[in-house]
């Protein structure tokens, strides 16, 4: 059966955004996606519900979801909506993985906390999507959390990605690529790790 994946979105922008639109046509050819929005982008404020709130907003829209589909629940989503997953796998235990586009792993401003343990918890298979130029997610600082997570893990790459994954065109043009091919590549790393785990 095809999976279930509940895509949700960054901080700043809901899922009507191109980004997160491109991405679930993208992740259809996948599996069966449901999109969600929390509290306070459908109520138009700007500041992010308190974790809680979100938490249990995203459960909400499992249940929802899961009302119409059974297969596999995967949990996917950009920044902010990865790093809420993660959190959410830790009391819904029937989360068979989560894949996180350009996980958070800095918080923003000056203080730059490290959101790790939330990572160091999580027992449910993970995909982390990262970007070269992407702030919020040094790979040198993911590289020391990595080994000491529990939960299988996996990591892609994105050369010259930045924290939306998106490539220079510079860089694409070096590469001889252009956005689609680099989509299309990440795509089907996504498809391989969700493949693998059943």
């Amino acid at each position: 059966m095809k999976p279930l994946i509940v895509f949700a979105p960054g901080a700043g922008a809901p899922s009507s955004s191109k980004w997160m639109q491109r991405w679930a046509k993208r992740l259809e050819t996948l599996g069966v996606v449901r999109p969600i929005d929390y509290p306070y982008m459908l109520e138009k404020r700007r500041a992010p519900d308190p974790l809680p709130r979100l938490i249990a907003a995203h459960r909400e829209a499992i249940a929802k979801a899961r009302a119409e589909h059974d297969g596999p629940l995967v949990l996917a989503g950009k920044s902010m909506g990865g790093r809420v997953g993660c959190h959410v796998s830790l009391e819904e235990p029937a989360v068979h993985a989560v894949v996180c586009f350009g996980y958070p792993l800095r918080g923003v401003g000056k203080s730059g906390a490290l959101r790790d343990a939330v990572l160091l918890q999580m027992k449910t298979p993970v995909l982390f999507l990262q970007g070269t130029r992407d702030s919020l997610c040094p790979l040198d600082l993911l590289a020391e959390v990595r080994p000491k997570m529990t939960a299988k893990n996996e990591l892609m790459v994105v050369e010259g990605g930045d924290h939306s994954l998106e490539v220079t065109k510079t860089q694409l043009k070096a590469a001889g690529e252009t956005e689609d091919d680099v989509e299309e590549r990440m795509l089907g790393r996504i498809a391989t790790f969700i493949d693998g785990l059943s």
